[in-house]
């Protein structure tokens, strides 16, 4: 059998929708990445998770909130960083041996969207299995982020919506 590799939009559409039915399916699998702000549990979906990289200072951005520490350049893209401590309104705190910076990508948009957040440590992967999520409480700034509440053994993670915290016009418009 001989194979076309030459570009066709046919091909590219059919990829695209495998891609999309995997992710579908790795979704419904509800795998979290759980990290820690201050002493509370968070949590992410773990494939929207691109990479976890060690903290290093970006580079600033003039006149921009306090809670953007810079954008850095992962191969080739600039990517902002936001300190979640401060855009959740949490006390700031320097910088923990721990500390790491979730690099986050939306799956789900036709423009694919990147950003980093600067957490205190990640925890571990968690499976929701048969625990229900609860709704989140509150008016926080990051109950604004929540999709819900989920049992952890002794714990409760709140879990975040990534697709809010990517939108970067909503997250600079959102007072912390």
């Amino acid at each position: 059998m001989e194979y076309d590799y030459s570009p066709n939009h046919q091909q590219e559409n059919q990829t695209q929708s495998v891609l999309n039915a995997v992710y579908e399916e790795r979704s419904c699998e509800a795998d979290f990445l759980s990290f820690r702000l201050a002493n509370e549990l968070y949590g992410v979906a773990i494939q929207d998770v691109e990479e976890i990289r060690v903290w290093e200072p970006p580079t600033p951005i003039p006149r921009a909130p306090s809670f953007v520490k810079g954008v850095i350049n992962l191969r080739g893209m600039i990517v902002p960083i936001i300190d979640l401590r401060l855009r959740f309104g949490m006390e700031a705190c320097g910088c923990f041996p721990t500390t790491v910076v979730l690099v986050l990508r939306s799956l789900q948009q036709e423009r694919p969207r990147i950003m980093g957040l600067v957490v205190d440590a990640v925890s571990d992967v968690i499976g929701q299995g048969d625990n229900v999520l609860f709704p989140a409480v509150g008016e926080t700034p990051a109950a604004a982020y929540s999709l819900g509440l989920l049992n952890v053994g002794e714990e409760v993670m709140s879990l975040l919506d990534t697709q809010g915290l990517l939108d970067m016009h909503r997250i600079l418009s959102e007072e912390p």
